[in-house]
């Protein structure tokens, strides 16, 4: 059986400023399907789910990061910063970049350069 990652679902507090952050910094397409909002590529693949959260949800207490791949890191981060997102300090892996930032509901995100350095 093959199996394979769909999707990851963000739980949000106000999911309509969770999905303005993700298509205004990303680049994603946002739909309301039902009780969520589906974040797709340009190329249509669906990746990110954004439901609300109840009140029970702690929120930015998941153990989790979004990573976007990106070919030039500075310039993701400068273009991001015209925008209003600052990312943090870019930090060295190994033969690549990457810069962390928070989203709207604390959860963390990345944008990387290894899918660009094998």
């Amino acid at each position: 059986m093959k199996v394979s990652l769909s999707s990851v679902i963000i739980y949000a507090k106000d999911v309509e400023k969770t999905a303005d952050f993700y298509t205004k910094h990303f680049d994603l397409i946002a739909s309301r399907e039902d009780r969520l909002i589906s974040l797709k590529t340009s190329e249509g693949k669906e990746v990110i789910l954004i439901h609300q959260a109840g009140s029970a949800v702690k929120l930015g207490q998941a153990c989790i990061k979004l990573v976007f791949s990106v070919s030039d890191v500075e310039a993701f981060k400068q273009k991001a910063l015209e925008n209003g997102l600052k990312f943090g300090a870019t930090h060295q892996g190994n033969g690549y970049l990457f810069a962390n930032v928070k989203d709207p509901d604390k959860n963390n995100v990345c944008i990387s350069s290894r899918a660009f350095s094998q």
